[in-house]
């Protein structure tokens, strides 16, 4: 597939690439290193999410460069869709009239693109990048080394999660040796935190419940607004819960402006979570998922409690 889709792009000039609404790490890391490495194969390249750069990756080489915009306006030739198992995640217009080539890494990924490169063994979509890069004879520049490094660092949980392999720690190699600058990115990401985040922590910890091996915290948009707090500042937050001993499994529910329930699940290993995730029209990683449910947050909370308790029970 690899090489059907570098025959695909040596066919077209003009493409535009995107991933999904409220984008993470990898997202972001991915998608600016891809546009990068699309530039340097002589091709015009364009990155269009609907809606900002969250902050904490805004110092990422080429962010700057990223259109916000709620629909395709350009005249493209393809358009490139990572990390999304359909155009629907993106929150973009105008997409379903592009050639489309989807790449993800996501167990819950979905064939919706003319051209698919699916593949869950990699650790992160950054992994896939890369490997297109190597495919394509384009060297690994420094700027491009520190998009991919912070994708794979932030998809793998700094290398702590389940399908973490000495091939991610190889990969990790790979781009320290292309320029990429471990401590630097690491306290550009980690340790950098607006103080809304911090103040948002503390008000999902005075709501932290647990049960037997299930942690879960919720806020709420008020709660939100007190702490002058972003949609971007909860990404995260659900490791704190699952930081305690002896919990398995750890959710977070934060609502959303349209007042329904965004739903970050995770994992230690013992539990597929995207199982329970797909149960809501969710999906994601083994160890790393989410969903949206409607409200109240108790019955919201409760149905995935309940199935989350099931999952263990089979296991």
């Amino acid at each position: 597939m690899l090489n059907t889709i570098l025959g695909e792009i040596g066919r077209r000039d003009r493409f535009v690439l995107t991933s999904h609404a409220r984008p993470d790490g990898d997202a972001i890391g991915s998608v600016l290193a891809c546009c990068e490495i699309l530039r340097k194969m002589g091709k015009q390249a364009e990155v269009v999410l609907n809606g900002p750069v969250p902050r904490v990756y805004r110092l990422l080489p080429f962010a700057d460069s990223v259109i916000d915009a709620p629909s395709i306006n350009g005249h493209y030739q393809a358009a490139i869709v990572l990390e999304c198992d359909s155009i629907q995640r993106t929150n973009l217009q105008g997409l379903e009239r592009q050639f489309l080539i989807n790449i993800d890494h996501h167990v819950s990924g979905r064939p919706f693109a003319h051209l698919n490169w699916i593949d869950p063994s990699a650790c992160a979509t950054a992994e896939m990048i890369y490997r297109l890069a190597r495919a394509a004879n384009v060297p690994i520049c420094p700027n491009v080394a520190t998009c991919l490094y912070t994708a794979v660092i932030t998809d793998t949980g700094s290398f702590g999660f389940v399908g973490t392999t000495e091939h991610t720690f190889a990969l990790a190699q790979e781009l320290v040796r292309a320029g990429a600058d471990p401590a630097g990115i690491a306290q550009s990401v980690y340790f950098s935190y607006p103080i809304s985040k911090m103040r948002l922590l503390g008000a999902a910890l005075s709501s932290l419940h647990r049960d037997g091996d299930l942690a879960w915290m919720a806020v709420n948009r008020e709660q939100m607004e007190r702490c002058g707090a972003r949609d971007e500042d909860c990404e995260g937050l659900v490791n704190y819960a699952l930081g305690i001993a002896g919990v398995e499994v750890a959710v977070f529910f934060r609502e959303l402006a349209d007042r329904r329930w965004r739903v970050s699940l995770r994992s230690k290993g013992v539990v597929d979570v995207s199982h329970v995730a797909a149960r809501f029209g969710g999906g994601g990683h083994f160890c790393a998922s989410g969903c949206a449910l409607d409200g109240p947050v108790s019955v919201a909370a409760e149905r995935v409690l309940a199935q989350l308790r099931l999952e263990r029970r089979t296991h």
